[in-house]
């Protein structure tokens, strides 16, 4: 536990260190290949106003902790979303639609996956249809709606909106865009994670000569640490120490590592990040 100068409590709960990982570069890498690291990132960098984010120098925390260098990269630049979900989603609607404007896009999210779906959509002129739980504010409802989507609240948490989701893609044929695999649904998930993998490039062209030593990420359902592991794997040479950070009300990548196996947690009570209440890790993910 650290008292920072601010005043303010910076506290961890519980950690646990992965033993049973090791970086293996070539098996992250058949898990999600260079190639298709490589496909997002000149199909995203050829977008209309896409530039890199900023990746900000913390100089006075840095100091106060006796670190060298701490580095945050702003994602609250990021297109219209200002979130780095803007580059999983939507490029996954690319890749599914295939130049098809025909299709009907279709996702269960808690925030920011279904607006990066909707922008997606409305990028390529696409029908959109988004599920959410009860517990998905009505703020979080309307940005969605504003982007073109059609939003459908669902009675329950997330993994009911999910099973509503399928349930009405499968009858009415619509594509299902998720950031979360399960057994035979695998390929979508990975295109949202290669578009994430473009915030590494982004990293590595900005970090000059500093050597990245350590790198904290948020976990949810593991897409966006998993994408940046494999993005360590494609562009760095050296291999820094990762740390993922995720909500004790919803630890289910510290429970799946302690068990050495996916454990499905049950939330019990909604983190005040209400996109990180995830209760069980991805499949691809996992096999990063």
């Amino acid at each position: 536990m650290t008292i920072l100068s601010n005043g303010h409590l910076w506290k961890h709960s519980e950690f646990i260190e992965n033993k049973n990982f090791s970086f293996n570069k070539n098996k992250i890498l058949s898990s999600l290949s260079k190639k298709e690291i490589d496909d997002a990132y000149l199909s995203i960098s050829s977008w209309e106003g896409y530039s890199p984010t900023p990746l900000i120098e913390l100089n006075k925390l840095s100091k106060e902790l006796g670190l060298n260098k701490i580095f945050y990269k702003d994602e609250s630049k990021r297109f219209d979303l200002k979130s780095f979900k803007a580059l999983g989603g939507a490029y996954a609607v690319e890749k599914v639609s295939n130049g098809n404007k025909d299709i009907v896009v279709a996702t269960a999210t808690a925030g920011n996956h279904g607006r990066s779906v909707a922008w997606g959509a409305r990028r390529l002129g696409l029908k959109c249809k988004i599920f959410i739980s009860e517990f998905v504010s009505d703020a979080r409802g309307q940005a969605m709606a504003d982007l073109g989507a059609d939003v459908v609240k669902v009675k329950g948490n997330y993994e009911k909106s999910l099973i509503e989701c399928i349930k009405q893609s499968t009858d009415n044929n619509w594509q299902i865009v998720q950031d979360v695999a399960w057994k035979d649904y695998m390929i979508v998930p990975k295109y949202t994670m290669a578009g994430y993998t473009v915030m590494m490039k982004e990293i590595v062209d900005q970090i000059n000569e500093n050597k990245i030593t350590h790198i904290i990420l948020q976990t949810g359902v593991g897409g966006m640490a998993g994408a940046m592991v494999a993005g360590i794997a494609r562009y760095l040479d050296n291999i820094p120490v990762t740390i993922t950070v995720e909500p004790d009300s919803a630890a289910c990548v510290l429970e799946s590592i302690r068990t050495g196996k996916i454990e499905k947690i049950d939330i019990k009570r909604e983190s005040l990040m209400g996109g990180m209440s995830c209760g069980e890790v991805s499949l691809v993910p996992w096999s990063i």
